[in-house]
């Protein structure tokens, strides 16, 4: 690796969010080309106060920050530091994003490499499921001198790099770390730290064009991983190609999971049109045959009928003409009579259809079938399309757990998506502010209907 020095760095913070959170103390261990360590903390003033459960972990007070410099004063000791070391941390997504961005508030621009030991260890040690800092202690017997202290911690991410050598092959070891190392080469509009804060988590991830037109929107379960597959394959496709010449900016938002990702892509899409996007693009104008019992099936319309309450609903049809294409298609197939399904007029009711004296109607509209087998015989034609009444009494939280340690309540109801809360006042606050009669639409009745079907969501009843 040719780097004039490893850096081995730990922060203590205010909290969990780079963006109105501030660091409270930084620890590095700096091991140069010999392999000589030097260890160097300090506490730094915060702007905020620290909480009292942060300080109850780190152990790290108020009193003990009131006197310690600001990061304005550390900021250029600091920044030679870190100038053209290899930049490696525990969660390194956590630290880097903290650092670049008080950087940047004190006038640096921060650019290193950055090696992450969680996915080092995860790399080299795939049949673990777990690799957090106390189980790397535990697992490689490393020794804490205290914890959630940042020179500390930062000591023992010196320690478990030491170790590796001893366990792991210099090939594998090597080759690893030059995957994980290699730097993603992003589109010429793109600055090339637009993905440094991007996480390998379930979201939803929004291309934009300049002046922030919609390009697209896609979901995964690992958002950086997808998002630089694009990139990755722009030499080879045309499609790709064109995406990366024109985007300008990406935004994401991170999900507990897949469903809430799927949720979330299909409503995007649908608000945002962005031009790439041709699936789930369309908001479609929907109908349904109704079944009922003295009479031909009826064609209703989405916006005229609540499609999640409404009884003996068959199809979802995008229109007209396809929902009589496929009633058409199901009568040849099961010799239904197309005078009794309303789609052929007669002049009287003694006359047999079209398709009786073809021998494709077993005579329902002469009275040789009754009618009442007629219909249960396309009660049985329809059935694969039935579409599922919604099963409860009103609103409801789907709730769905990741883990990325986040959890979504889905707020849905008659089927139509409302949106995602994480706390009991945001969910209340989709209630009331929901239409009153929400859009139903067919890739969301989808995706909840399979998620429900699979059990993979817990359901909350929620009374408004």
């Amino acid at each position: 690796m040719n780097y004039s020095k490893l850096v081995f760095v730990d922060l203590e913070t205010t909290g969990a969010n780079p963006a109105i959170d501030h660091i409270t103390e930084i620890g590095l261990v700096e091991v140069d080309q010999e392999g000589q360590a030097q260890h160097w903390a300090s506490l730094v003033k915060p702007a905020t106060s620290i909480p009292a459960f942060i300080q109850g972990l780190t152990g790290i007070t108020n009193e003990m920050v009131q006197d310690a410099p600001e990061f304005s004063t550390l900021a250029a000791d600091l920044f030679a530091k870190l100038d053209g070391a290899l930049f490696i941390a525990h969660n390194a997504r956590f630290d880097h994003g903290f650092l670049r961005n008080a950087f940047k508030a004190a006038g640096y621009n921060l650019r290193v490499d950055v090696l992450c030991t969680v996915k080092l260890s995860r790399a080299l040690y795939p049949e673990e499921r777990r690799h957090n800092l106390d189980v790397l202690i535990e697992r490689h017997g490393l020794i804490p001198n205290g914890r959630h202290r940042a020179l500390a911690d930062a000591d023992l991410i010196w320690q478990f790099w030491q170790k590796l050598p001893t366990q792991i092959a210099d090939e594998t070891l090597q080759s690893t770390l030059t995957s994980l190392l290699q730097t993603p080469s992003l589109p010429a509009h793109l600055d090339q730290h637009a993905l440094d804060d991007c996480p390998d988590t379930p979201g939803v991830y929004y291309f934009y064009g300049e002046n922030k037109i919609p390009l697209y929107v896609g979901k995964s379960v690992q958002l950086r991983k997808r998002v630089l597959s694009h990139f990755s394959a722009d030499h080879k496709f045309y499609k790709e190609m064109r995406l990366s010449q024109q985007v300008h900016h990406i935004e994401w938002r991170e999900t507990a999971g897949e469903i809430g990702a799927l949720l979330l892509e299909a409503q995007a899409i649908k608000a945002l049109q962005p031009i790439h996007n041709q699936q789930l693009r369309q908001k479609r104008s929907l109908c349904a045959w109704q079944l009922q019992s003295d009479s031909a099936p009826r064609l209703v319309m989405a916006r005229d009928e609540d499609f999640g309450r409404a009884q003996n609903l068959c199809g979802l049809f995008s229109s007209k003409r396809k929902a009589e294409n496929v009633l058409r298609e199901l009568a040849e197939t099961h010799q239904l009579c197309l005078a009794m399904l309303g789609l052929e007029s007669r002049s009287t009711n003694i006359h047999p259809c079209f398709a009786m004296q073809l021998h494709r109607c077993k005579g329902a509209c002469v009275g040789k079938e009754p009618s009442a087998l007629h219909h249960a015989r396309l009660e049985a034609a329809l059935s694969s399309l039935r579409i599922e009444t919604w099963p409860y009494g009103g609103a409801v939280g789907l709730i769905e757990k990741g883990t990325n340690e986040k959890t979504d309540i889905h707020v849905v109801n008659n089927w139509c998506y409302l949106g995602t809360a994480q706390t009991e006042d945001a969910v209340w606050s989709l209630l009331e502010n929901s239409p009153n009669h929400p859009a139903f639409d067919l890739d969301t009745y989808k995706i909840l209907t399979k998620a429900l079907s699979r059990r993979q969501l817990s359901v909350r009843k929620l009374s408004s």
